[in-house]
């Protein structure tokens, strides 16, 4: 017997997503022919999400999130309050955190990997209380996710981004920041700040190319170039995660980060703004339990250049 039979799915569904216009009825019929009895929420907006999980979760035995990864990182506090494991329908844009877990972006297909049950504990990411899975950004990501048009988003996708990001490439200057580390401090002049808690982000770039996404840390880089226009010859090195290697990126893996900034900066969380600088970063190791494929095998381990004191990073 499968082990999700005769469950309840709390199914939460978000149609402002970019395929949340997608048809639901072979979605639910895939679920209950796999045993589930399935209860479907609509959302309007991401606060609703976890207000949702709250008053309904004594209906159910799992919480699947329609939606992007925006919705997902929303639902991520409830869910773990709730202890219930948490299936996900990749319906979003990048989709990253289902990148990361291999989870199939075919509608379908994803709606096998729940009912099939098998589930994984994974690391949730937090600044300032509130939740990521991908990764948390200070700067030329968080002024991305202001000026994007979501009817932009919704209609271009990635191309969407894309169009964005050379509009806010143009306007870009460096900001000041302190960031701290185990009672170490540095400071810093620029352009953007990440720190993250899974594999990939922003579409499939890599956080770390050692990363995992239940590896209890979190991993951050700071851009301080001069010149921003070198980060053209730098994408294959993000999409790799090996962007460690140039002189101007700043690393470093912890469990915790602070970050202080001159002026109070915004901090965007998986596509969302959620809070604002000084910004208190840590990571909550096997917090959740997803549905998920088997894991994959394990990538080859490289030098750990991580594992220098980011007090004495090659940035100059």
């Amino acid at each position: 017997m499968n082990k999700t039979t005769n469950r309840r799915a709390l199914l939460l569904v978000n149609p402002k997503a970019r395929r949340g216009h997608e048809p639901m009825t072979p979605i639910i019929e895939r679920l209950e022919a796999g045993g589930l009895s399935v209860t479907v929420e609509t959302f309007e907006a991401l606060p609703e999400l976890a207000r949702d999980i709250v008053r309904l979760r004594h209906l159910a035995d799992l919480v699947i999130v329609c939606g992007g990864d925006g919705s997902v990182s929303s639902a991520a506090m409830a869910v773990a309050e709730s202890g219930l494991p948490m299936g996900i329908i990749p319906m979003g844009t990048a989709n990253d955190l289902a990148r990361t877990l291999h989870i199939p972006t075919n509608l379908l297909h994803a709606t096998d990997v729940i009912v099939r049950g098998r589930t994984r504990r994974i690391d949730v990411g937090t600044v300032n209380g509130h939740a990521f899975f991908n990764v948390a950004s200070i700067g030329l990501s968080t002024e991305l996710a202001q000026g994007l048009d979501p009817a932009l988003k919704k209609r271009f996708g990635r191309l969407g981004y894309a169009l964005a990001a050379m509009k806010v490439l143009t306007k870009a200057v460096r900001f000041h920041a302190k960031i701290t580390e185990k009672g170490a401090a540095i400071e810093a002049e620029t352009y953007q700040i990440a720190v993250g808690n899974g594999v990939h982000y922003g579409g499939g770039n890599v956080v770390e190319e050692t990363a995992e996404i239940d590896d209890g840390h979190l991993d951050l880089y700071s851009l301080e170039m001069t010149n921003l226009w070198k980060l053209a010859l730098m994408v294959r090195s993000f999409r790799s995660g090996t962007h460690g290697a140039w002189r101007e990126v700043r690393t470093a893996r912890c469990i915790e980060f602070d970050i202080e900034t001159k002026k109070s900066m915004p901090v965007n969380t998986d596509g969302e703004i959620v809070t604002s600088t000084p910004a208190h970063f840590k990571v909550l190791p096997k917090a959740i339990s997803v549905l998920a494929p088997p894991r994959a095998l394990a990538r080859q381990a490289v030098s750990p250049r991580w594992q220098r004191p980011m007090i004495t990073s090659r940035v100059s």
